[in-house]
């Protein structure tokens, strides 16, 4: 069925990586740091330990291309047109990195064209010009890099130029930690290495025998401590718009519910870079998956812009993450920003042009906290997880047979628009010889074969009587069925069949969304004080009837282009300001009738 509207995480056949790396063995589905590219009137998105890329017409209908021997080891594969050709590069700091190209992603293998250097998060530019250049970094300790290249060879024609530094004591976004709380105790690094540190020299001081026996100088262990508690300064993307550079850069880091993108500005494709007011232009803190960083900003064949980015689960190990999409743009200002309001709902993709900023969710959310009903649960676990809006718990069942189900129950017979079934994958360990491993290290094996999800999706009336809706046989963990014109029911409920490694049924999110039908709730009454230069504490009255809130907020009145949604909750700590900024805020209430938009007032 052709569809007209997408939800995020994005459904994409998301691939199994194994990894047995220093005696701890974990597995689960991995994507991220995406590239998006429209190449040839066609689009293209490759994404980090996929073993292929992903290629559409229209942003909402995906197909697979594997690509096993397209360098799939490498993290960040950045992809770019420069001519006729469509460039690839991945990263690594084992090797000098190879640059390929091919005419044809779908027809032609990429070829090599040269290898300068070892880098890691790699992204390609060619200006309108024809000049080319290059960027790289991910470390907490170095920054993003810039360098020309030489269009043919691309070999460098410079020296790198430093770029992007940390400074995470001004830019509240940029802090490492769960809502930028930082806690370097819990830091491995930080615990191996305290009782070293000399508080007078700030130095890391070992015997020479324990020199040796690490392969690491002071010098080196010193420059890992003095890092730990910086945010990781990453996956850099450069889009020109109105001859201006737009340089985009990741942090703090993947496995945080802030990582976001931020963005500098610059006349020339190498600086200098002056940070845009507005930032990060990318983040999404809260609501059911959060973050939104590490991704790429390209204008469609409409001249609309889209930021793809990484979103966060990071339960079975901190690079368990999806991929996210959202309308983007530029103001009049020339301000680079992203609509993520509401922004793993449903949204539409119009095929023309539209106003990025005045997007809003197709649907809204019909079985937040509804009473759900299972055939069993495994111990330990609750049904009640999988409504709670919370990619990172979910329900189990008791065992793996097929028949295993979950309903819920939303009250009334409701107008169903669209259903989304996030699976989650739980103490998985599959047993891969030391040969089989793929990285040169032979720590990490990404599964090739597809891991086919087999359910269906059902709906009744009265709980009794079911009928079907989806037969579901394919590679997902995040499935999302539209139902552009509507079904009734009360009830909807997954039934488990045949699962990837014989896992039982694991649902993070039964999310059903439609119309209410209903009142939406009253406007919330919000106050707001600023805790220090990088904090303000948002409060409202509870609200009868809503489900949440969503805090908007910004640089000017008609700018408030950051947001931080929450549910059950008469407050949140926004953690992502910038020291010496004034800002402006918005609380907006929800339901699953619909969003009541509250008052702009200055913090």
């Amino acid at each position: 069925m052709k569809k007209h509207t997408y939800c995020n995480p994005l459904d994409l056949g998301y691939r199994y990586q194994h990894m047995n790396e220093g005696g701890r063995v974990s597995a689960g589905r991995e994507g991220a740091d995406p590239t998006l590219v429209l190449f040839k009137d066609r689009y293209y998105l490759f994404v980090s330990m996929s073993a292929g890329f992903w290629h559409s017409d229209d942003l909402l209908h995906w197909d697979f291309c594997a690509a096993p021997d397209l360098l799939i080891y490498d993290y960040a594969p950045d992809v770019r047109q420069v001519g006729e050709y469509l460039y690839f590069s991945a990263s690594s700091r084992e090797k000098n990195c190879p640059i390929l190209r091919t005419k044809d992603p779908l027809a032609q293998p990429f070829e090599e064209v040269s290898a300068p250097f070892a880098f890691w998060d790699p992204n390609l530019f060619a200006d309108d010009d024809g000049r080319v250049y290059f960027y790289w970094g991910c470390t907490n300790n170095e920054p993003i890099w810039g360098v020309e290249m030489d269009r043919e060879t691309m070999l460098p024609l410079c020296e790198p130029v430093p770029l992007i530094y940390g400074r995470e004591t001004e830019l509240g976004y940029e802090r490492p930690g769960d809502n930028g709380i930082v806690n370097k105790e819990g830091s491995v690094v930080y615990q191996h290495m305290k009782h070293l540190f000399n508080e007078k020299t700030q130095r890391i001081e070992m015997p020479p025998e324990m020199e040796k026996r690490s392969g690491l100088s002071s010098e080196a262990m010193t420059k890992m401590f003095l890092a730990v508690g910086k945010p990781y300064i990453e996956g850099a993307f450069m889009t020109k718009h109105a001859g201006k550079y737009y340089l985009q850069y990741a942090c703090p880091g993947t496995q945080y519910n802030t990582y976001a993108d931020g963005v500098y500005v610059g006349n020339a494709p190498l600086g200098p870079f002056v940070l845009q007011k507005s930032n990060p232009f990318s983040a999404k803190p809260g609501g059911f998956i959060t973050g939104a960083g590490h991704g790429s900003t390209i204008a469609d064949r409409f001249g609309n812009y889209w930021h793809v980015s990484t979103m966060r689960v990071s339960v079975n190990f901190d690079f368990e993450r999806r991929v996210g999409l959202f309308p983007a743009g530029f103001d009049a200002d020339g301000v680079l920003f992203c609509n993520q309001n509401f922004a793993d709902y449903p949204h539409r993709v119009p095929q023309g042009a539209f106003d990025a900023a005045g997007q809003q969710p197709e649907w809204m959310l019909l079985s937040y906290r509804r009473p759900v009903f299972a055939s069993s649960t495994a111990e330990g676990s609750r049904a009640e997880n999988a409504v709670d809006e919370k990619i990172r718990t979910w329900w189990s069942a008791a065992n793996a047979a097929p028949g295993e189900w979950l309903s819920v129950d939303l009250g009334k017979e409701r107008d169903i628009r669209a259903i989304q079934v996030n699976l989650a994958d739980e103490g998985l360990n599959v047993a891969f010889p030391p040969e089989s491993y793929g990285d040169s290290r032979h720590t990490r094996h990404i599964e090739l074969r597809p891991q086919i999800s087999h359910y269906t999706i059902e709906i009744s009336a009265d709980g009794a009587h079911w009928t079907v809706l989806e037969n579901v046989a394919r590679e997902c963990s995040n499935g999302y069925y539209e139902y552009a014109h509507g079904v009734d029911a009360r009830y909807v409920r997954v039934v488990g069949g045949e699962l990837p490694y014989g896992q039982a049924l694991r649902v993070s999110g039964l999310r059903v969304f439609g119309n209410g039908g209903g009142e939406k709730p009253a406007q919330a009454a919000a106050a707001a004080e600023r805790l220090g230069p990088l904090d303000a504490r948002v409060s409202w009255p509870p609200i009868p009837g809503a489900q949440g809130c969503n805090v908007r907020y910004g640089t000017a009145p008609e700018k408030l282009y950051q947001s931080w949604m929450v549910y059950d909750a008469n407050e949140v700590t926004l953690s992502t300001l910038i020291a010496g900024q004034d800002y402006y805020l918005c609380v907006d209430s929800f339901n699953e009738n619909g969003v009541t938009p509250g008052e702009v007032f200055a913090l």
